[in-house]
Formats: C-alpha cells, structure tokens, sequence
C-alpha cells in the first residue's frame, strides 16, 4: 500500500515561505546571492578541470588569490567584465549570456 504524506511541498513554496514570493525584496536578494553562489562553484569547477591553482588564476587576470577565493566562496559581487576575464582570459574559456 502507498502511504500519502500531505504535508509535502516543492520548493518554490519552501522559498515562498522562507524569502517570500517572486519579486518581492527579500527574495530578489536571496536569488541574488544564489546566483553568486552558483558563479562561483562554475568557476572553481573550470579552474579544477583547467588544473591550475588559484593563485595562477589570479596572476593570469592580475588579481590577489584572496579574491579568487572570495568569488569561488560566492562573497563577492563581480562585475560582468571580471567575470569575463576570468573565463576568457584566465580560463581560456567563452561566457555566454542569456536573458530570460
């Protein structure tokens, strides 16, 4: 026999609950964060597939190993043009941007 559990919700109502609905500031800022977050794992990743510490990442782009750090971490706000020197020139890789 399947037992039902009521009590099961996905996680966009989880995230409504907790961060509040779409759009609303407390989520926004939230999904922000996320994001950020996410950058960073995608770029810890290429940096470990690319085989090379994170100091030589930062010697590449001319930055400090600490802010190598801080965006893998997801602590740092970058900028869209850092963001492609990372990829691009510290990578060798292309970024691709898509808006939804």
């Amino acid at each position: 026999m399947i037992k039902v559990r009521k009590n099961i919700t996905t996680l966009d109502e989880h995230f409504d609950r907790r961060y509040g609905k779409v759009g609303s500031k407390k989520r926004t800022e939230f999904e922000i964060k996320a994001k950020a977050f996410a950058i960073g794992e995608i770029v810890k990743e290429e940096r470990h597939l690319a085989k090379i510490t994170q100091e030589e990442l930062a010697k590449r782009i001319g930055a400090k190993k600490s802010f190598i750090s801080r965006i893998e971490n997801g602590r740092s706000d970058i900028q869209l043009s850092t963001l492609y020197r990372l990829i691009e020139l510290g990578l060798g890789k292309k970024v691709s941007l898509t808006i939804d």
